[in-house]
């Protein structure tokens, strides 16, 4: 007594023409065992191109002529290499044939340190001049003659005029140092002398 046929076997072929049909392409055996069909074969994936073999786009080799460009700039190639270079990339059908082309070369132009120039002096700042000893000391002075009731300011009227001198002669600064030791130092040598005449004139007057 024969098996039943399930869904996963084959069916089998008999010579009497039972209408059970065996595996395509398979000879009868003779048997009433039904035969198994096998699990039909996948294809296998399709390999994926690798990178190098990939197609080149137009902006792959842009990319590239900007690298040769920035090699040519640095003075990395000559222009007869240069030229037959971008023709090439040009001409690229994949990017591995892109990268060919520039591996010997950085990807980019490389930043060169700026070379290190003296600033003119035109463009320097103008070096403020030494105050004048002389100067300064008139301007102490002078300020001098209001503490010490106008006995300085003789002194700042001496070396006021010294150092307005020395200024001229040498371009120092401290011009205006010098003229505030004259000015504090005039305006008690005044005040001194207008006090000295009202007190000879008192005098004068009482005798």
């Amino acid at each position: 007594m024969s098996q039943p046929w399930q869904p996963w076997q084959g069916k089998d072929e008999s010579p009497s023409g039972s209408g059970r049909d065996g595996p395509a392409g398979r000879p009868w055996t003779g048997s009433h065992t039904p035969v198994a069909r096998p699990w039909p074969a996948y294809p296998p994936p399709q390999a994926q191109p690798s990178a190098s073999g990939m197609l080149a786009s137009h902006a792959d080799r842009e990319r590239a002529v900007d690298v040769l460009r920035a090699g040519y700039g640095e003075g990395r190639l000559e222009k007869d290499e240069f030229d037959k270079r971008v023709e090439r990339a040009y001409g690229a059908r994949t990017v591995g044939e892109l990268a060919l082309l520039v591996s010997d070369l950085p990807l980019g132009p490389v930043p060169q340190p700026a070379p290190f120039t003296a600033v003119p002096r035109t463009f320097l700042p103008a070096p403020r001049p030494r105050a004048n000893g002389k100067a300064v000391g008139a301007a102490v002075c002078g300020l001098l003659c209001v503490p010490t009731f106008g006995f300085t300011g003789i002194p700042a009227v001496i070396l006021g005029h010294s150092a307005r001198a020395e200024i001229e002669r040498t371009g120092e600064g401290g011009d205006g140092l010098a003229l505030t030791g004259l000015v504090f130092g005039w305006l008690s040598i005044a005040a001194w002398s207008i006090l000295m005449t009202l007190l000879i004139a008192v005098g004068l007057a009482s005798g």
